[in-house]
């Protein structure tokens, strides 16, 4: 589970990254570009939900110990 997590905020980094690239390159063909960066960002953004939720379910269903605080209720 700690390598499915490292390698997620990898991916989302290099998501991130990608739409970096695509703001910043300069070039003729605009419309292309900004279409390019929301298209890495919508991925950026997908890969965090699918990220989060894994961790929500693995938790869930007892594979992820929570460590810290006590719940209190």
């Amino acid at each position: 589970m700690k390598y499915f997590v490292v390698v997620a905020f990898v991916a989302i980094l290099a998501s991130l990254g990608s739409a970096l690239f695509f703001m910043m390159r300069n070039g003729r063909n605009e419309p292309a570009k900004g279409k390019h960066m929301a298209k890495a960002l919508a991925v950026r953004v997908g890969l965090s939900v699918v990220l989060f939720l894994c961790i929500l379910i693995a938790w869930q269903l007892g594979y992820l110990q929570p460590t810290g605080l006590p719940a209190t209720r």
